[in-house]
């Protein structure tokens, strides 16, 4: 199973050299580097997803000494390697230029939206194809925008305030419980992953 992640990473070696620099630089001008370490860290997992819809790949992912199980499970570890290296850019990043240290409820708060919608996406996107839930994604987005502008117009101001009481709460139990709630959720859409791959027909 290591060799499959290590084929991940090398697959995605020259998006990282593009796409790191930028995370770097968006960072050093940006207030606020969470949502950028979500998108950055969604956007590199997601295509490493995509370059293996591809048949002939799967096909060739069947044909080697690899379970199903295993190509499922390469899927799910590889995001943490993902994320830890657009978190560790954003980290340097806040050393170098801004001179302090990345809180630790950033960074957590960036690995646990980005294990929630991982936890959403890789069952669909197993099931059916990326393309879809790319679709499916933006139509929903246009849904809600409209009807959330027309309903509550600073929605955006409620979520920014909700997210920081969450990352200034000072109760450890809470943090636990969502963590908990977090793996939870992963595990199961790990499992439910593995069953769905199992069971295609390529």
């Amino acid at each position: 199973m290591c060799n499959l992640i290590r084929k991940d990473i090398l697959l995605q070696k020259t998006t990282l050299m593009i796409l790191l620099p930028i995370l770097f630089m968006c960072s050093a001008l940006a207030s606020s580097s969470i949502w950028l370490g979500i998108v950055f860290s969604l956007s590199i997992i997601m295509t490493t997803f995509t370059i293996d819809e591809k048949s002939e790949i799967n096909s060739l992912l069947n044909s080697l000494p690899y379970t199903r199980k295993e190509v499922v499970s390469s899927k799910y570890i590889g995001t943490f390697i993902f994320t830890f290296i657009v978190v560790f850019t954003i980290f340097t990043e806040n050393l170098i230029i801004h001179k302090e240290i990345t809180a630790w409820k950033d960074i957590m708060f960036i690995v646990s939206v980005v294990m929630v919608s991982v936890s959403l996406m890789f069952p669909f996107s197993y099931q059916f194809k990326t393309r879809y839930l790319h679709i499916g994604g933006l139509v929903l987005v246009g849904i809600c925008v409209v009807v959330i502008n027309t309903l509550i117009p600073n929605w955006l101001d409620i979520i920014r305030e909700n997210v920081h009481i969450l990352l200034t709460l000072e109760n450890v139990q809470f943090y636990l419980l969502i963590a908990f709630s977090i793996i939870t959720l992963y595990v199961c859409s790990w499992l439910l992953s593995i069953r769905i791959y199992s069971k295609k027909v390529f």
